[in-house]
């Protein structure tokens, strides 16, 4: 008997049952509530000159302190935050980061906010992602900002193929550190017309790799910024522009324009409390009862529809019912 016919049969792959699976439900699902997933991966992509590593420091700051992101998108889930920017020296990067939290009324020195100073970091080279790694399993930090991702690393951005292992090897970081992950990255020249992450230069692996993408495009002198998320409804574009005034930091320009993230999450509450009271409404019903803005109660109706609270019938709204939990058999 050779030594093949002595090797054991492999075993199976892990399985569970779709009951059994743990629910979305069961954690906080926003890192940033609106902007950015909990533990999600994703791009910040934008035009040349707009603003993309303002915004990106903006989201650091506000993840690490716990403030409002833009003075407005509640931070759910704080913690520490480890920035690498490439293309800007760590003087200009701590100019920039003490100007944010300056307008913000924030101290820069309380805040557990880390700047990797290598000179460069290749994504591509093990020795790199390995010294990332150990950086990663010191620090555990909630959020990696990495700044841009053109200087990260060797490979065509054109190639799929090449893209997909860059990409893998980040999501696997992100799985075993359980933390957040930000690339900024630049959108194709005259791609003013292409909607979202079909915009981003280099392969379309990019796109579908997000979990959270925030895209920013000049206009006049404002900045669009829009939203996509891969399992959540998408906010509204938010207008910005960069104020000078108490220090430079992006400023909201309408935030009237916005559902706020808090109101919508107490409609939501309140509505689930008239449907235990009611077997079905409509819209009209539940807007008579709450008396608030339609805006707010269709984003509250969307985020409780989303999270699988609600269903929808043609005649109203209706709680969805629980399943029921199975009994064992006896033994």
């Amino acid at each position: 008997m050779t030594l093949a016919d002595r090797t054991e049969a492999p075993g199976p792959l892990p399985v569970l049952r779709a009951a059994d699976l743990p629910s979305a439900l069961a954690h906080r699902k926003w890192l940033i509530e609106g902007l950015w997933a909990t533990e999600g991966v994703g791009v910040i992509g934008g035009t040349p000159k707009s603003c993309k590593t303002w915004l990106a420091l903006e989201l650091a700051v506000a993840v690490a302190s716990g403030a409002d992101a833009l003075g407005y998108f509640p931070v759910v889930t704080p913690g520490p935050v480890l920035v690498y920017a490439a293309e800007d020296a760590p003087a200009e990067i701590h100019e920039r980061l003490l100007a944010i939290t300056s307008a913000r009324g924030l101290a820069l020195g309380n805040l557990d906010l880390f700047l990797l100073t290598v000179p460069t970091l290749r994504l591509d080279c093990a020795l790199d992602r390995a010294r990332l790694a150990a950086t990663l399993d010191r620090l555990q930090p909630r959020l990696l900002l990495l700044d841009p991702l053109v200087r990260l690393h060797r490979a065509d951005e054109n190639s799929a193929a090449d893209m997909a292992a860059l990409l893998g090897e980040l999501r696997a970081l992100q799985r075993r550190y359980k933390l957040a992950i930000m690339l900024v990255h630049h959108l194709r020249k005259n791609a003013a017309s292409t909607p979202g992450g079909q915009a981003l230069r280099g392969s379309g692996d990019l796109h579908a790799w997000g979990d959270s993408n925030l895209y920013l495009r000049r206009r006049d002198c404002e900045l669009a910024l829009s939203v996509e998320h891969r399992s959540a409804h998408a906010i509204d574009p938010v207008r910005l522009e960069l104020q000078d005034n108490p220090s430079p930091h992006l400023h909201i320009i309408d935030p009237g324009e916005l559902a706020d993230p808090r109101v919508t999450e107490q409609i939501a509450e309140r509505i689930l409390a008239l449907l235990a009271q009611h077997p079905v409404l409509t819209r009209d019903q539940m807007r008579n009862e709450i008396r608030v803005r339609n805006t707010t109660l269709g984003q509250a109706l969307v985020q409780l529809r989303e999270n699988n609270l609600i269903e929808r019938s043609a005649e109203g709204f209706r709680l969805r019912p629980t399943p029921p939990v199975p009994v064992p058999p006896p033994t």
